[in-house]
């Protein structure tokens, strides 16, 4: 099936490792031109940006911390006419509640929520600007639903909240013809939850249905998916892409 994304020009927030990584691939492999933010690894985000251009894509590497409003518009200024916003980029302090600080908490929902908001915002003030349509794909967490038992309150709540988000902001945008869903994965082999998973694997896999963790393409697939024109008549829609594990 050709996703028609071709011309099309994707901004990815934290794309340089983990799922962004696939994402980016994923996108480039579609004929987008991909925007690869990263925060701290340029060498990560230059390495990716050149596998793509070595494959006969478009990509850039584009440093930029997304919960600083600042960086944001630099950032929307050097991929140039973004149609596409894949708002990836996540922390994850993890601790108990009676240890979790007031700093890690804020920085979850400060990088989380907040930069999701942040670029989003940027995007479609773009895209009224220039009288286009365009599409954001957010991601969340089956975290979002079941919380955890491994001290990621933070996180789980912001990945709750992004949920929530991206509802309010389909509602309003639908009019205008810009798009706005959602993926909540479930169990990936991320620099994350890799410790995690290495720790008792068995554990983990007995508590998916299809009895494995996700590849992080399987997961990427979707999201390139609801970043093309095939997924025209959906927004608002958080897909759960977890194995089964939450069924919902």
């Amino acid at each position: 099936m050709d996703l028609q994304l071709k011309q099309t020009v994707a901004l990815v927030t934290g794309g340089s490792h983990g799922l962004g990584k696939a994402i980016c691939l994923g996108l480039a492999a579609e004929g987008a031109t991909v925007g690869v933010n990263y925060h701290r690894n340029p060498e990560k985000a230059e390495a990716l940006a050149n596998e793509i251009r070595a494959k006969g894509g478009e990509a850039v590497a584009v440093p930029g911390d997304i919960a600083v409003e600042s960086d944001v518009a630099r950032m929307f200024d050097q991929v140039g006419a973004v149609d596409v916003l894949v708002n990836n980029a996540a922390v994850c302090p993890v601790s108990p509640i009676t240890e979790l600080s007031e700093a890690d908490w804020n920085r979850a929902f400060q990088v989380n929520m907040t930069g999701t908001f942040l670029c989003s915002r940027e995007l479609v003030r773009r895209l009224e600007k220039t009288n286009r349509t365009g599409r954001i794909v957010n991601i969340s967490s089956q975290a979002a639903f079941r919380g955890s038992q491994s001290g990621k309150a933070a996180y789980d709540a912001s990945k709750g909240a992004i949920i929530a988000f991206t509802v309010s902001l389909a509602r309003e945008l639908a009019p205008k013809g810009i798009c706005v869903n959602c993926v909540a994965p479930g169990f990936m082999y991320t620099e994350m939850l890799a410790p995690f998973i290495d720790a008792n694997r068995e554990k983990f896999e007995g508590r998916v249905p299809l009895r494995r963790i996700a590849a992080l393409e399987e997961v990427a697939n979707v999201v390139v998916f609801l970043a093309s024109e095939r997924s025209s008549y959906m927004t608002g829609a958080t897909v759960d892409v977890s194995g089964g594990l939450a069924m919902h």
